[in-house]
């Protein structure tokens, strides 16, 4: 029986839009070096016809869909479940905004595994219809998904509300250890390697951004506070965090270039994470894996991930506070980066997390020997 798999639910390989993409190009490169046959769903603009290609070994389905936004990407998701149902290869849905396209899937007996992702519909930015969305297909991702991943302990804890334990599989998210990194493009952006504090976040109130950007201009900090991300004159949250900035707060924009990103990490003075909600979230992998000091909002989700390798806050004092703490201590700043490198190399290290992903899988493959009786065991709720 050869291993094949089939992931769903993302935008396409090479990773150009987010973690599940980058985890996907991880996943898929790592299990064709262990003898896999691996196929990606790739969403594009327009219309046409499906057509395949090759991307390193990677079988690539692209499905075009004219629609934008939301409801391209709902169009491109069912499409894409309808011809993975073809098959009878085991599929990986990387996230539930659609999970009630899997039951197409349950009812052909194909088994699918869920990457469940974070409690989405608990997030502020959305209104009373997405999270009634979000809500609804969470609950059908847990029924339908033959077993679920949880990227998170507490996100597990909280899917264990809707289904057993024993369909819910632990594995949290990967990052690359960097070691080095080229001053140059810290420099190309006017900024002293060692004399800045990242936050890397979508501009959004559940990711504490105002909250850091006032606390950090309460008084002259002496560095710079660098905050990537896309702000826009539209948008009154995006314009009330740049009414709180001083002036040694610097907004460089959306930045998706890996090295650039890479660079601004590996040289910056600690690594701000706001984010209030979600399970393990690849930035705070990211910056952990980076070496960086860490300041994040105090919550269950951030305290597992980061442990002792972050110094706490909640609301602008606390970051206020916070910052004063660390650039006052630079044995302390010596000894976050310290764990948060023993952290990292504790728990999220790609051979790891790939390695674990491909033991699940592997049990999961149909057919006589393949967790077929995994299979009728899991697939209760």
């Amino acid at each position: 029986m050869s291993k094949s798999l089939r992931i769903l639910g993302i935008r396409g390989v090479p990773a150009a839009h987010g973690g599940f993409e980058t985890f996907a190009e991880y996943l898929s490169l790592y299990l064709l070096e262990q003898g896999w046959q691996v196929t990606v769903y790739c969403q594009e603009d327009g219309s046409g016809p499906i057509w395949e290609d090759d991307w390193l070994g990677v079988r690539r389905v692209h499905i075009p869909v004219a629609k934008e936004g939301p409801v391209g990407t709902i169009f491109f998701d069912w499409k894409a479940t309808c011809h993975a149902a073809k098959s009878r290869d085991l599929c990986l849905t990387l996230g539930y905004n659609t999970a009630a396209f899997c039951a197409l899937l349950r009812i052909k007996g194909i088994p699918n595994l869920i990457n469940m992702d974070g409690i989405e519909w608990s997030r502020a930015k959305w209104g009373p219809v997405p999270k009634t969305w979000f809500w609804l297909n969470e609950r059908a991702g847990c029924w339908l998904g033959n077993h679920l991943v949880a990227d998170h302990p507490e996100i597990k804890k909280h899917l264990a509300t809707r289904v057993r334990a024993g369909k819910i599989t632990t594995i949290p998210y990967g990052a690359e250890r960097i070691e080095a990194a080229d001053e140059a493009p810290v420099r190309a952006l006017d900024l002293e390697p060692g004399r800045y504090l990242t936050l890397i976040a979508r501009p959004e109130p559940e990711n504490s951004v105002l909250e850091a950007v006032q606390g950090f201009s309460k008084r002259k900090r002496g560095v710079k506070l660098v905050v990537l991300g896309k702000y826009s004159e539209d948008n009154a949250f995006h314009c009330a965090v740049k009414a709180a900035a001083s002036d040694e707060v610097v907004f460089v924009g959306a930045i998706y270039a890996k090295a650039v990103v890479q660079a601004l990490r590996f040289h910056s003075l600690a690594y701000v994470h706001g984010h209030q909600v979600g399970g393990t979230n690849p930035s705070l992998v990211e910056a952990l894996g980076a070496g960086n000091a860490v300041i994040a909002h105090d919550n269950r989700f951030n305290r597992w991930v980061a442990g002792e390798s972050a110094v706490y806050f909640a609301g602008a004092e606390g970051f206020s506070s916070a910052i004063e703490t660390l650039l006052g201590d630079q044995a302390k700043l010596v000894a976050l980066k310290t764990a948060s490198r023993e952290r990292f190399a504790a728990a999220f290290t790609w051979p790891d997390v790939l390695e674990q992903y491909e033991s699940l899988l592997a049990s999961w493959l149909p057919g006589p020997g393949h967790g077929t009786e995994r299979g009728r065991a899991d697939a209760r709720l």
